[in-house]
């Protein structure tokens, strides 16, 4: 790679950078909370990790840090709040800082996955696997990320978008 780590929303693009695969992670970014997911090597499979709580900049980079050295982290998928239109607003605007600002600290590529519906479908899931509701509220931000992920590994392998 060149000086700064490239942040993209082309699946091509980034699929170049990682010829040979590799675990990615992926975040969900709210507020208040950082929804975290990884895949195997082989992009198969997303799995819901931790909730973490939002901080600092630091601080949240600090936690993602040793999730990426524990899990030999190729690269990371983060979630780019667009509007049903298709648009982005300040909260997409926020995600692509946020990425450049990542890609950045963790030294790995970044690609921007449109997360449209993403929460309403691990809602979907977990309601499907009879969770509380109080379960649901504290874990339905991994399971978007898990969401953002199987849908970008899916594109990223198979070849579709």
């Amino acid at each position: 790679m060149d000086d700064a780590p490239i942040v993209t929303d082309n699946r091509l693009e980034f699929g170049d950078l990682l010829p040979d695969g590799g675990v990615l992670l992926a975040l969900d970014l709210g507020t208040k909370t950082i929804g975290v997911a990884t895949c195997d090597a082989g992009w198969r499979f997303a799995t819901a990790g931790k909730t973490l709580p939002r901080g600092k900049f630091t601080q949240d980079c600090g936690k993602l840090r040793e999730i990426v050295k524990e899990r030999a982290v190729q690269g990371v998928v983060i979630g780019l709040p667009r509007n049903m239109d298709g648009k982005e607003g300040p909260r997409a605007q926020a995600s692509r800082a946020y990425a450049r600002n990542i890609a950045t600290a963790l030294d790995l590529p970044v690609l921007l996955w449109d997360e449209r519906w993403s929460t309403a479908s691990a809602e979907a899931a977990m309601i499907g696997q009879d969770m509380s509701r109080a379960k649901r509220a504290e874990r339905i931000d991994a399971h978007a990320a898990a969401v953002i992920l199987q849908g970008a590994i899916d594109a990223l392998a198979g070849g579709g978008f």
